[in-house]
C-alpha cells in the first residue's frame, strides 16, 4: 500500500505526500518491495530536486522584475514642499 501511495505522490508532483511517506516508511516483506521502494525513493529526489530549481528560477525572475519595476518608477521627493 506505502509503494503505491508514493507511485501516485510521484505521478501528482505532491510533495506535501511525499513528505509525509518519507516520514513513515515500513519493513518490506522481500526484495522486489525493498528495491521498488528505493527507485521510487530516487525518483522523488530527483523531482524535489527539480522542482526546487523550477522554484529557484522564478524567484530569479521575480526578483529581476521587481528591480526592473523599482527603476522604472518615478521617484518622488520625501520632502514637503511648502514654497510651491
Amino acid at each position: 500500500m506505502w509503494l503505491t501511495k508514493l507511485k501516485i505522490a510521484l505521478v501528482e508532483k505532491n510533495t506535501k505526500k511525499l513528505d509525509e511517506l518519507m516520514d513513515e516508511i515500513p519493513k518490506f516483506d522481500n526484495i522486489a518491495d525493498v528495491e521498488s521502494a528505493l527507485y521510487l525513493t530516487l525518483e522523488a529526489t530527483k523531482l524535489v530536486e527539480e522542482l526546487k530549481g523550477q522554484t529557484s528560477k522564478s524567484m530569479m525572475k521575480i526578483q529581476n522584475n521587481i528591480k526592473y519595476l523599482k527603476s522604472t518608477q518615478h521617484h518622488t521627493s520625501m520632502k514637503l514642499d511648502i514654497k510651491s
